[in-house]
């Protein structure tokens, strides 16, 4: 008897464990969507910081603000962007909704995007020398001069593998804009200065360095993926295209960006550089900004106009779009991170 009693509990623990088990393969935890952008108030832009479709602001709507990109690492959230009028523009960077200002004011620049790496936070984009534009990096809020102070430079986008740190985007050499990529603050030219061009956007996996962007044909902008500084276009120059985000999980190269129809963009996303997938039926303009890969799951934010001219900060997952704005004023959402 007491040895059946015995059984019967030992069982009855297996059966516990293995519905708890089950439960933690069946039930997995819903991810957190993040996704940046702004949106007006009928007078200015408010920075946007979406999460799980639900928005917070980080400015009171009292000037122009905006965000171009969101990082999350750990319970911290960062959103890189600025403040815009006038008579001056500032890099900003948000942490858990708290602001800090990069620069001073004295000169226009802007925070295109973040990356956070252990403790260190890397924040690129540019700032103005009064003539021209230079490509800014600031780790930890002191920054680098990525080019000279004479020719048009701009960084869009910063991404951290072990110790080395990559920054995409473009340079002018006096005529025409030179699709860039610095590593350490080494530049690395990737088209030949012939004709317009500009990285703006750069992911690595394993050894392999992947930059999206585009570059102009005479005629057209024609997006393109850089793989290890080799290029391969994503469409064919006939009509306006660009590639804004990449983003690669396993073998599969993900890239969001836009290409025209002749009359409207349409907002679409190529994997692997041949399946091109239209978010939007080109009957108003529309690009998609930022691509991002969670398990199975493909999330891309980018923005729509509707009927009333307006543009809608759109959010789709796995192609099916969610509308993070109601239309009323214009909006765009330009980064998502998935946690």
């Amino acid at each position: 008897m007491k040895l059946s009693l015995f059984l019967l509990a030992v069982l009855y623990i297996l059966a516990a464990s293995c519905k708890k088990n089950n439960d933690s393969i069946t039930t997995p935890k819903n991810p957190d969507v993040y996704v940046a952008g702004y949106e007006s108030n009928g007078i200015h832009t408010i920075t946007k910081l979406w999460k799980n479709g639900i928005a917070q602001s980080l400015t009171d709507g009292s000037k122009d603000y905006a965000a171009f990109s969101v990082y999350v690492s750990g319970s911290d959230v960062y959103v890189a962007g600025g403040e815009f009028s006038e008579i001056k523009s500032e890099a900003m960077l948000w942490k858990n909704g708290k602001a800090q200002y990069l620069t001073t004011g004295i000169q226009y620049a802007r925070a295109d995007a973040v990356y956070v790496s252990g403790s260190d936070i890397y924040v690129a984009g540019s700032e103005t020398n009064g003539s021209y534009d230079v490509a800014k990096l600031w780790k930890n809020g002191t920054a680098q001069s990525l080019t000279n102070s004479y020719r048009d430079a701009k960084a869009n986008s910063v991404y951290v593998s072990g110790s080395d740190v990559y920054v995409a985007g473009f340079e002018n050499n006096g005529t025409r804009d030179v699709a860039k990529l610095w590593k350490n603050g080494i530049a690395q030219p990737l088209t030949d200065g012939s004709k317009d061009a500009a990285a703006s956007s750069v992911f690595v996996s394993g050894g392999d360095v992947y930059v999206a962007g585009y570059e102009y044909n005479d005629t057209r902008d024609v997006a393109k993926l850089w793989k290890n500084g080799i290029a391969q276009p994503l469409t064919d120059g006939s009509k306006d295209a660009r590639a804004n985000s990449v983003y690669v999980s396993g073998s599969d190269v993900y890239v969001a960006g836009y290409e025209s129809n002749g009359s409207y963009d349409v907002a679409k996303l190529w994997k692997n550089g041949i399946i091109a997938q239209s978010f939007t039926d080109g009957t108003n303009d529309a690009s998609a900004r930022s691509v991002y890969v969670s398990g199975s799951d493909v999330y891309v934010a980018g923005y729509e106009y509707n009927n009333a001219n307006n543009t809608v900060a759109k959010l789709w997952k796995n192609g099916v779009a969610q509308s993070l704005t109601d239309g009323s004023t214009y909006a765009t959402a330009n980064s998502v991170f998935v946690k």
